[in-house]
């Protein structure tokens, strides 16, 4: 496993405290005419190269996932044209996509191999998801709102990821009948590490979490299991929508 980078995530998790700002509906700001297909892809690769040469991301499998993965797919079609700004951007349900340095430094944390398991809390838009798909195999993803779980789904397929396992229900509690993972990545930020998480972490494997108050700065932990011990280590300052429970 390679090393740790520690501060991976300070640059990007600046911007990523703008989110409200950035997201709100009213923000102001005309979208432009929609783009082509070409031109998407010519901002997709312009954004990773940017990456490269700044040293955000390491790894190769990670650089060829965020090229691969059509972020115009995921966002609200007023947003089309704003896909590739590092900004995080408002979906449905009063939730967020992360802005692509976030998905990019989150999955980078990973260290995933091809023949991993992946279990994703925080379906959302699908975007993460889509880029975990691009890397391994088995991904596993939950969502606890309905509308978005549906929604989702039928976009991945459509997108030709059909192949990720998506469960509509309380991402606390994982996924219990497919585990261990790999690796495991929360997307949206709890005052506490959920137990069941820690448990469905196979032992090598690796979880990233943001964790912190709602509304407010979290921290972003990557958190490794080595038998019975996890090691946690602080990756920096982000800013996450809540986790949502089901309290029914």
């Amino acid at each position: 496993m390679r090393p740790v980078r520690l501060g991976l995530i300070a640059l990007a998790a600046v911007a990523s405290l703008s989110v409200a700002a950035a997201c709100s509906p009213g923000s102001g700001e005309t979208p432009g005419p929609p783009a082509p297909a070409d031109d998407f892809a010519a901002r997709r690769n312009a954004m990773v190269d940017a990456y490269v040469s700044n040293g955000d991301v390491a790894s190769p499998l990670v650089l060829d996932a965020m090229r691969a993965v059509p972020r115009e797919e995921f966002v609200l079609p007023k947003d089309r044209g704003r896909a590739y700004r590092e900004m995080a951007l408002a979906i449905d349900a009063g939730q967020t996509i992360s802005q692509p340095l976030i998905v990019a430094t989150m999955t980078d944390l990973l260290d995933l191999e091809p023949g991993e398991r992946v279990l994703e809390v925080g379906t959302g838009s699908g975007y993460q998801a889509a880029a975990l798909a691009e890397i391994v195999e088995s991904v596993y993803s939950v969502e606890i709102i309905p509308s978005l779980a549906s929604e989702v789904a039928s976009r991945l397929d459509s997108l030709g990821y059909g192949g990720i396992e998506l469960k509509q229900g309380d991402g606390y509690f994982g996924w219990e009948d497919e585990a261990p993972f790999d690796g495991i990545i929360v997307t949206a930020a709890p005052d506490h590490v959920p137990p069941p998480l820690l448990r469905q972490l196979a032992d090598g494997g690796r979880m990233v979490i943001p964790i912190g108050p709602p509304g407010a700065v979290q921290t972003l932990w990557l958190i490794e299991r080595r038998g019975d011990e996890y090691v946690r280590t602080n990756q920096g300052a982000v800013r996450f929508v809540p986790f949502t429970r089901d309290r029914q």
